[in-house]
């Protein structure tokens, strides 16, 4: 949601940003979608490989639509891969699927910042569907629910440290699974940059979305205090 103002330029940096991450992703993805892995292991046998070594066989590797919906759900212990990731030996498809066991791996070993982030994802949702409505509602009706607006920049915030502790949560994935196919042996010396260009993309949009939650934060700031 976005309230048009003056302020509203804070966040094009931050759009741009985000715009950049997006394409970077895709298209990186794309080009390394189509270079096949020398082994030829699948995402999903790759997936499941790691898992099992770490006596992990009770994670299930599930399929999922989507374009990049590849994610590993700890409330559910379950690691789900696209389409494009599942059945596909590309470079790109081994190394998201060895980021997303990565999670599995974090959740394995109680890896401190995906507990922390577990543990507010009800307060950051909750935060960031009700925050713009209700700071917006205070700032027009700023007369006689002012407090509105200091309630909407708490839950902002809850949000915006949300966004904060999934990079290093994000990071540590990708630096696990780049290990994770060397030692294996998944991939061989001459892949492994390609893998770590695909991880390095995807890492842009988190970086992104925690710049933009970061701006639309300051602003929110500015505008509460004109209304001092």
């Amino acid at each position: 949601m976005f309230f048009f103002d003056p302020t509203f330029f804070l966040l094009i940096p931050a759009l741009i940003l985000a715009l950049y991450a997006q394409s970077k992703v895709k298209s990186t993805f794309k080009t390394y979608s189509r270079v096949s892995s020398s082994r030829g292991f699948t995402g999903e046998q790759v997936a499941r490989r790691l898992l099992d070594m770490r006596g992990l066989g009770d994670v299930p590797v599930e399929v999922v639509k989507g374009e990049l919906s590849d994610h590993y759900d700890p409330r559910k212990r379950k690691l789900a891969l696209s389409e494009s990731v599942f059945g596909s030996t590309s470079v790109a498809a081994l190394g998201v699927a060895a980021h997303e066991t990565g999670h599995a791996l974090q959740h394995a070993d109680a890896y401190g910042p995906l507990a922390l982030r577990s543990s507010i994802v009800p307060v950051a949702s909750f935060g960031s569907f009700l925050a713009l409505p209700l700071f917006f509602i205070g700032f027009i009706f700023s007369n006689s629910v002012a407090w509105l607006m200091d309630v909407g920049i708490i839950f902002f915030a809850v949000a915006v440290v949300f966004s904060l502790i999934t990079l290093p949560v994000e990071f540590n994935a990708s630096s696990r699974a780049l290990v994770l196919l060397r030692e294996g042996g998944y991939l061989n010396d001459q892949e492994i940059p390609h893998a770590k260009k695909v991880l390095d993309a995807a890492a842009w949009t988190y970086v992104a979305a925690a710049t933009m939650a970061i701006s639309q934060l300051v602003r929110l700031l500015i505008l509460r205090s004109s209304r001092d």
